[in-house]
């Protein structure tokens, strides 16, 4: 954390008073941002010229903004990787261990091939067991090995998880809205 005054160019970590690292505590996070939003709020600035409610507002998007990325593991795993000089990439660079891609082939051979919620819950607790992994190696990385450059595979690794964990779960939304209909459609 610096001693300078804050900017809307400050850091995310600056900005909130924390540590730059990946292990955050997420009440305190939720904390601060309330804190600042009741302090950067434009309602508070109503009174004021437009200078100060533009700023008031630019402020206000600047703290979601930041807020966004400090809650969300992921992004904020992206976010220490890019503020080390290691960004992600995520668009161009695809490059995955041929396990992982390996894996990622029978997780969706798997939901493609479920027919019910029963099926899908091994398959949730692989996809949880890797998020977990995901998540302790760039703890490990970015906290402990201070290693941006090797935490951003693991961060590429998360953003996939955490896309087959969505296309999961709206599988096992649908599952839930047929037995619905079906259960409706019996009466």
């Amino acid at each position: 954390m610096s001693d300078s005054p804050l900017t809307l160019a400050s850091s995310d970590f600056d900005l909130f008073g924390l540590t730059v690292q990946f292990a955050q505590d997420r009440t305190a996070v939720d904390e601060r941002w309330k804190q600042l939003q009741r302090e950067a709020h434009p309602d508070k600035f109503a009174a004021q010229d437009g200078t100060a409610q533009r700023l008031a507002m630019q402020w206000s998007v600047r703290i979601n903004q930041a807020y966004q990325r400090l809650k969300d593991p992921l992004k904020r795993a992206a976010y220490l990787c890019e503020l080390a000089g290691a960004p992600v990439n995520a668009e161009n660079n695809t490059a995955m261990s041929a396990h992982f891609l390996q894996q990622q082939m029978q997780w969706r051979e798997d939901l493609d091939d479920a027919t019910g919620p029963g099926h899908l819950d091994a398959l949730q607790t692989s996809v949880d067991k890797a998020r977990q992994q995901a998540l302790s190696e760039c703890a490990r990385l970015l906290d402990s090995s201070h290693d941006a450059v090797g935490a951003v595979g693991w961060v590429r690794a998360l953003m996939f998880i955490e896309r087959f964990a969505a296309d999961l779960e709206d599988k096992a939304e649908k599952f839930a809205s047929d037995a619905r209909a079906s259960a409706g459609s019996s009466h």
